[in-house]
C-alpha cells in the first residue's frame, strides 16, 4: 500500500500526527496577551513541571550522596532514593517533551542537558579531589608543561609517558587555558570535563542526525540514547574526549557539505523515502569542497596533534563514507592520511615505530585484540555488575539497531553513510588491542550511528498509513519508555559501579605525594598498579614499576614470595620505595589482577620482610623503603 506523507514545514521538520496538529503554522499572529497565555498554557506546564521537580529532587539528593564511604557497588548504593527518582522524572519529562519536538525543540534540548548534568555532574560538585586516576595523570602532564614550557618528543620517560610529549596538542591547549584564566591548575576544573564535553557534543550530534532525518522525535531520541549509552568513560579530561569531539565535528561537516553532484539519485524524491528521512543535502562543486577541505584541515591537524588512535578512526570513517557515491571524496581522505602520516613520522616517530614493531604479534589476533582491560575477570559485586551491564547494553543497542536496519529499509538506504560510519571502526580489532582498550574505542566510535538506528527502531514514522505503521506506533508506546529506562539502568552501574577505584580522599593523595617527595630524583617507585590518583606525580623525576600489571598467573606466582620477587626486580644500588593505598587495593582486586585476599597478603609479607622497612603507615596507605644490604 502506498504510504502518504504529511507535508513538512519550511524548516523541513515533520509535523506532528493528526492527534496533535500544529495549528499555529497557518493561524494569523495571536495578540500579545494570547501569546503570553499560550506560552504558559497546559502544554508548557506539562513540559516544565518535570524539569522543576527533577531539579528539586536532584538538589535534595546531592549532599546526601555518600561518596566518602564507597562500598562494593561504587556509588550505586550511596545514591539516595531521591537521586533515582529525579532521573526517572527527567525520563518521563523527556517523553512528554518528545511529543512536541517538531514545534518546541527547546524542551528536548533542556531535558538532554538536564539529564547530562544529573548523571555526570555529582563528582564535579561533590568531590574534593580529582576523579579518575587517568585524569590525575593528565593533570600532571599539564603541570609539567606549565613548568617547563616545552615538550621533548625524544625523551625517554617510564610508564609510557613519552607519548604525551609526542602528542601534546590537548595538553598545550589546557596549559593555555590555565594561564588565561589564572587558576592554580587543571585540577580546578578537571571533574567538569564530562559535562562540558557532553554539552559541546550535543549540537554536533544534532547536525549529524538532522542530515539523515527530518523527524525531530527521532533526532532527539538518538541524542538521548547516545548519552545513556556513552558509559565508556572516555569523556574525562583526556586527549580522547577532546579529539572525539573534533572527530564528530569533521564528520558533521563532511556529511552536510561534501555531497557530490548527481550522486543523490532518487534520494531527493520524498515518495521513495522513509517518512522520517531527510532528503540528501544540496550538492557541492569541486571548488566548494576544496574550500571545505581547507576549513576542516585545522580540525584534522588538532586531532593528530592530540591523540594517536582518533586519526586512524577518522581515516577509517572517511574511507567507509567514500564507499558511497554520495561521499566519494578521495581527496579529503588523502589529506587526512597525509597529515596523520606526517605527524607519526615526525613528532610521534618513536611510538609510531614501536607500535609498528608490535603489529607482527597482534595483527589478526581478533580474540586478544578484543579483550577488555589488561588482566583477568573482574571480581567483586560492583565490577561483576559493571561487566554484566556493559554486555547487556551492547547487546540491546545491537538488537535495536539491527531491527531498524531490517525493518526500515528505506531509512537505512538514505542513512547508509551513517551505518557505514558505525561499522568503520570494527576492522581495528584485526590490528591491535590498544593496551586492552580497543573494544571500548570501537564501541565509542561506532556509537553515534548505532544510537541513530536504535532510535529509529523505537520511534515510528509519522504521517504514514497502513497496518504496519499503526502496529509500530502501538508498540512504541510501551517499547520507547521501557528501553530508555533500561538504558538508564544500564548506564548507572557502567559509569558508577567501580567508583571506589576512581575516588581517593585528599589524605590518601597527600600520602602518595609525600612518598614521592621523600624519594630522591631517579628513584624507583613501586606500586601494584598505576590506576590510583597521584601515581604519576612528578613523573619525569622517577621511574615507576607497577608490578601487578602483568598476566594473572605471574601475579599468583609473585604472591608466593612478594618481597623476594620485588627485591629481584630492583637494580643493585637503586633507591626504591613501595606505595600501597586503599584505591590500589580496589583497583587490582576489582580488575582481577589479584585474588580477593591477594593485596592483604602482599602488604603483610612486605611489612614482615627484612628487605623492606616501613616508612609511613595509616588508614590511607603504606609506604616502605627497600633495604639494599
Amino acid at each position: 500500500m502506498q504510504q502518504q506523507r504529511v507535508p513538512t514545514s519550511v524548516t523541513g521538520s515533520s509535523v506532528l500526527p493528526p492527534t496533535e496538529p500544529d495549528d499555529t503554522a497557518a493561524a494569523p499572529p495571536a495578540p500579545p496577551a494570547r501569546r503570553r497565555l499560550h506560552l504558559f498554557g497546559p502544554q508548557t506546564l506539562f513540559s516544565l513541571l518535570p524539569l522543576l521537580v527533577a531539579a528539586g529532587l536532584w538538589l535534595h539528593a546531592l549532599p546526601r550522596i555518600g561518596f566518602r564511604d564507597i562500598g562494593d557497588y561504587g556509588l550505586l548504593d550511596r545514591f539516595p532514593l531521591t537521586f533515582y527518582v529525579a532521573l526517572a522524572v527527567l525520563t518521563a519529562g523527556f517523553l512528554v517533551a518528545l511529543r512536541r519536538a517538531g514545534t518546541a525543540p527547546w524542551w528536548p534540548v533542556g531535558y538532554c542537558v538536564a539529564m547530562l548534568v544529573a548523571l555526570k555532574a555529582p563528582p564535579a560538585v561533590l568531590y574534593d579531589s580529582v576523579r579518575y586516576a587517568w585524569a590525575s595523570k593528565h593533570d600532571e602532564v599539564i603541570a609539567r608543561l606549565l613548568t617547563e614550557g616545552t615538550v621533548d618528543p625524544t625523551a625517554e620517560l617510564s610508564g609510557g609517558m613519552s607519548a604525551y610529549d609526542q602528542w601534546p596538542g590537548f595538553f598545550s591547549l589546557n596549559a593555555a587555558l590555565v594561564r588565561a584564566f589564572g587558576v592554580e591548575g587543571a585540577a580546578s576544573y578537571v571533574n567538569w570535563a564530562p559535562v562540558v564535553l557532553g554539552v559541546l557534543t550535543l549540537p554536533v550530534l544534532v547536525l549529524i542526525y538532522r542530515t539523515f532525518s527530518d523527524d525531530w522525535r527521532l533526532v532527539w531520541t538518538a541524542v538521548w540514547i547516545f548519552q545513556l549509552a556513552n558509559w565508556v568513560g572516555q569523556d574525562y579530561l583526556a586527549p580522547q574526549g577532546f579529539s572525539y569531539l573534533l572527530y564528530l565535528t569533521v564528520i558533521a561537516v563532511v556529511v552536510r557539505h561534501f555531497v557530490r553532484p548527481g550522486s543523490a539519485g532518487p534520494l531527493r524524491d520524498r515518495s521513495v523515502l522513509d517518512p522520517a528521512a531527510a532528503a540528501v543535502p544540496p550538492p557541492t562543486g569541486t571548488r566548494q569542497r576544496a574550500i571545505a577541505v581547507v576549513i576542516v584541515v585545522p580540525l584534522i591537524g588538532a586531532i593528530n596533534a592530540s591523540h594517536q588512535l582518533t586519526p586512524v578512526m577518522l581515516c577509517a570513517t572517511l574511507f567507509a563514507l567514500s564507499l558511497t557515491r554520495r561521499y566519494r571524496n578521495w581527496g579529503l581522505l588523502a589529506v587526512a592520511g597525509v597529515i596523520m602520516l606526517v605527524w607519526d613520522l615526525t613528532m610521534g616517530r618513536v611510538l609510531f615505530l614501536e607500535t609498528l614493531g608490535t603489529l607482527r604479534d597482534s595483527a589478526g589476533d581478533l580474540l586478544s585484540n578484543s579483550r577488555a582491560g589488561y588482566a583477568g575477570e573482574p571480581t567483586g559485586p560492583g565490577p561483576e555488575l559493571v561487566g554484566t551491564a556493559n554486555i547487556l547494553m551492547v547487546l540491546a543497542l545491537a538488537v535495536l539497531a539491527g531491527a531498524a536496519v531490517l525493518l526500515r529499509r528505506r531509512l537505512t538506504r538514505s542513512a547508509l553513510p551513517l551505518l557505514l560510519a558505525a561499522a568503520a571502526p570494527v576492522p581495528m580489532f584485526a590490528v591491535n588491542d590498544y593496551g586492552g582498550e580497543m573494544l571500548f574505542r570501537v564501541y565509542l566510535f561506532g556509537l553515534p550511528g548505532t544510537a541513530f538506528f536504535a532510535a529509529a527502531a523505537l520511534v515510528p514514522a509519522v504521517g504514514g498509513a497502513g497496518r504496519t505503521l499503526k502496529a509500530a506506533r502501538r508498540v512504541s508506546v510501551v517499547a520507547l519508555p521501557s528501553v530508555l529506562v533500561a538504558l538508564l539502568a544500564g548506564f548507572l552501574p557502567s559509569y558508577y559501579g567501580k567508583e571506589g577505584m576512581h575516588y581517593a580522599p585528599p589524605a590518601e593523595i597527600a600520602l602518595t605525594r609525600q612518598a614521592f617527595d621523600r624519594a630522591p630524583d631517579g628513584a624507583l617507585i613501586l606500586a601494584t598498579t598505576g590506576s590510583f590518583p597521584g601515581a604519576y606525580y612528578r613523573y619525569d623525576h622517577y621511574e615507576r614499576w607497577f608490578f601487578t600489571e602483568q598476566d594473572v598467573p605471574e601475579n599468583l606466582r609473585m604472591l608466593r614470595d612478594p618481597a623476594g620477587h620485588l627485591a629481584r626486580g630492583i637494580p643493585e644500588g637503586r633507591v626504591a620505595y613501595v606505595i600501597l593505598t586503599p584505591t590500589q587495593e580496589k583497583a587490582v582486586t576489582g580488575e582481577g589482577y589479584l585474588p580477593p585476599d591477594g593485596f592483604a597478603t602482599l602488604k603483610a609479607d612486605l611489612k614482615a620482610s627484612p628487605l623492606f622497612r616501613v616508612v609511613e603507615e595509616s588508614e590511607h596507605g603504606l609506604v616502605l623503603r627497600y633495604v639494599d644490604d
